[in-house]
Parts: C-alpha cells; sequence; structure tokens
C-alpha cells in the first residue's frame, strides 16, 4: 500500500514529514503584491507549499448560474470569478518568487485551457478540486503530464473516487503520483464532520497517498486527526486576515493561526498513536474531541455537504439558446458546475455522445444537457 507521496523532488509522509500546502486561492484580488506578501506570510508560517488558483470564469460556470453563497456572503460567482482573471504572465511571475522562497509551487486548474497554461509553469504538483473530480477530460490531460496530482474528494461518494482514480490510472499515472485528498466542501465545515479514519479506507482501498484539505475554522484539531489516521499532506487556506475580502478569507487562517498549526504537526509527526494522543491532550486537543473527529471510517457524504452532490460538481451544460434540429459541435457544450439555479446535465463522462448528435427539441443556454435531448422516440 503506498503510503507516501513525491512531489517536488521530496518524499513526504505521515511518520517524516508531512507537506503542508499554504492554499492562497485567490485570496490575492489579482494583486501581485498581496500575493507575493501571502508567500511571504506562508513561508514565515511553516508552509511546504503554496497553492493558487487559475481562474477563467467561463471553463467553471455559465453566466447565468446566477448567485451562490460563499463564505463572503451571496455573490454573483460567475462575475466575480471575472474579476479574478489574471494572465499567465501573474502566475510565472509568482512560481519563481515562491522557488526563490523555498516553497512548492502549485495551482488549481479549472479546465483545459489553465491545465496547459500551469503546465508552462512547471508546478510540483497538480491540483484538482472537489466538484472537478468528475472532469474526465481534465483528468485525463493532466494525468498525460506525468506530473504529480492531487485530487479533492470532497462532496463525493467511493464511486466516484474509483471513476476519478482509475481515470488516472489508465494514462499512466504511477500510484506514488497520485494523491487523494479527503475534505467537506462546506465553508466553514465542522470539525466533527471529517470522519479522518476514511483516510485509511481510500489509502487501502485505492492504493494512494492520502492527506486533508481543511476547511473548519480551529487552525489544527482536523490535522492532529489527519495526522492520527495517516495523512501525508495537509491544506489549509492562509490569509493575512480574516477581514480581507477573499473569497475564502473568512475561513482561511491568520499567519499566526497557520504557523500555531504547522509547529503542532511538526511536533507531534513520528510519534506513537498514544504519544500524539498525550500531546495533543497537552495543546488543548483531548482524546474524546479528537475521536469524534476520526470517526467511523465509512466514506459518505457529511451531513454539511449533502445538499451540493450533483450541483457543486460538472456536468455537461449548453453554452447558449440552441434550436432542434442542430447538430451539437464542441462548442456548443460545456462541463460546468451547475450550483443552484441551473438543471444539471448528464455526466461529462458522457460528453463524446452529445458531440455530432441532433437535438430534437430546442434547449437554453446554461441548462443540462440531457439524452432525452437528442433521442429520438418512435413511441
Amino acid at each position: 500500500m503506498i503510503t507516501a507521496f513525491k512531489a517536488g523532488g521530496k518524499i513526504f509522509s505521515s511518520q517524516e514529514h508531512i507537506l503542508v500546502i499554504a492554499e492562497i486561492g485567490t485570496g490575492h484580488n489579482g494583486s501581485i503584491q498581496k500575493a507575493k506578501e501571502l508567500i511571504a506570510a506562508a513561508k514565515e508560517s511553516g508552509a511546504d507549499a503554496v497553492k493558487f488558483q487559475i481562474v477563467y470564469a467561463d471553463e467553471i460556470l455559465h453566466p447565468d448560474t446566477g448567485f451562490v453563497e460563499l463564505p463572503t456572503g451571496r455573490i454573483p460567482l460567475y462575475e466575480r470569478f471575472r474579476t479574478l482573471e489574471c494572465s499567465i504572465d501573474f502566475y510565472a511571475e509568482l512560481a519563481e518568487y515562491a522557488k526563490q522562497e523555498g516553497l512548492l509551487f502549485s495551482a488549481s486548474a479549472f479546465g483545459l485551457r489553465s491545465a496547459e497554461e500551469l503546465r508552462q509553469l512547471k508546478p510540483a504538483f497538480f491540483k484538482i478540486a472537489s466538484p472537478e473530480l468528475n472532469h474526465f477530460p481534465l483528468l485525463e490531460r493532466v494525468a498525460s503530464f506525468g506530473l504529480p496530482v492531487i485530487l479533492s474528494t470532497g462532496v463525493s461518494r467511493l464511486g466516484d473516487i474509483e471513476r476519478a482514480v482509475s481515470c488516472l490510472e489508465a494514462k499512466g499515472l504511477a500510484p506514488e503520483l497520485r494523491a487523494l485528498l479527503h475534505c467537506v466542501t462546506a465553508y466553514p465545515a465542522p470539525e466533527t464532520d471529517y470522519n479522518t479514519a476514511v483516510l485509511q479506507s481510500l489509502s487501502a482501498l485505492l492504493n494512494s497517498p492520502v492527506g486533508i484539505s481543511d476547511h473548519s475554522l480551529d487552525p489544527a484539531a482536523v490535522p492532529i486527526a489527519g495526522l492520527l489516521s495517516g495523512a501525508c499532506i495537509l491544506e489549509k487556506h492562509i490569509c493575512l486576515s480574516r477581514k480581507d475580502t477573499g473569497l475564502d478569507d473568512p475561513v482561511a487562517l491568520e499567519p499566526a493561526q497557520f504557523f500555531q498549526m504547522t509547529q503542532t504537526l511538526r511536533s507531534l509527526t513520528g510519534k506513537t498513536e498514544d504519544g500524539i494522543y498525550a500531546a495533543a491532550a497537552d495543546a488543548g486537543y483531548p482524546r474524546e474531541c479528537l475521536q469524534r473527529m476520526i470517526g467511523s471510517g465509512e466514506k459518505k457524504l457529511a451531513a454539511a455537504e449533502k445538499g451540493n452532490y450533483g450541483t457543486t460538481n460538472r456536468s455537461l451544460h449548453y453554452v447558449k439558446d440552441t434550436a432542434a434540429g442542430t447538430v451539437i459541435q464542441p462548442e456548443d457544450i460545456a462541463i460546468l458546475r451547475t450550483e443552484k439555479n441551473l438543471t444539471a446535465g448528464e455526466s461529462p463522462e458522457y460528453y463524446r455522445h452529445f458531440i455530432g448528435a441532433v437535438l430534437q427539441r430546442d434547449v437554453t443556454g446554461g441548462a443540462g444537457a440531457v439524452f432525452d435531448d437528442i433521442i429520438v422516440r418512435r413511441y
């Protein structure tokens, strides 16, 4: 069973050294200066890597998606994403700066365009966010690069994760180069929803190194539970202040909190299970509280994220209003997040079934593409 992850020429494990990723995301708000300040804060806080998000709104959402509830409130997410689009030169400068600071650099790719641009930057690893777990064309493209890949598995069932891993394996990506990050897709996520024992289940079933992407508010509770469950990767958002205006700043850790987390993890790494429990109790995290976070190990949707299943993840959507009788072309259909206001379409695995098919009825831009749109019924 593979329990260590290789990235950036280093090996990370729960027994030797956990890969701590400072998730900056889009917290820079388009400012290169603020982005560099966040990288510097991540270094001072003990992170091994910084991760950004290469955002192109049309790779993620349809313009008619509408308003989405986020930690910063109810916002028109497509329009907000448009304001966060930055050139590849922006990220190239940040990649160079991160490397100068001795940090691994990476970003989340949300579609084929951002994946190709990220590839040019030679990242230490590729990150696939939970909603893109079923974006099979993206997974195939990223796996073909031969670089390490980290998959977040929030708001997913075991079968969803198995299909994603199979997609990477089919492109020849070695087990030590693909890792699974268990997370709860809620902002903030309740610590007791984490069920970190699922890491052991996923590692054994899918022969993958595992870790935690933590959206809870406590600096170290879930990371400690993850360490006890075999995590070799820990990802958590970082910000300069929770009062800043970044999309995830209200649930991110300020530098002092991030430093507290990394110091706690480093001090516990390599200890026996009883040693971790004893030291954690001294730090204010008693055994019984940690065991509630560790849970049963059964892979299931957490209570805080159940309502997002089928809408946060990807499905097929029409790009624009299209008339019956039209032969569907690649530019007519997209693999997008549905969110709350659009109807869900078929799974992205059926994308090729729609290309070249003839629409049997008029469809509306943004609507989910379903088989009844292209099937001819004789009775």
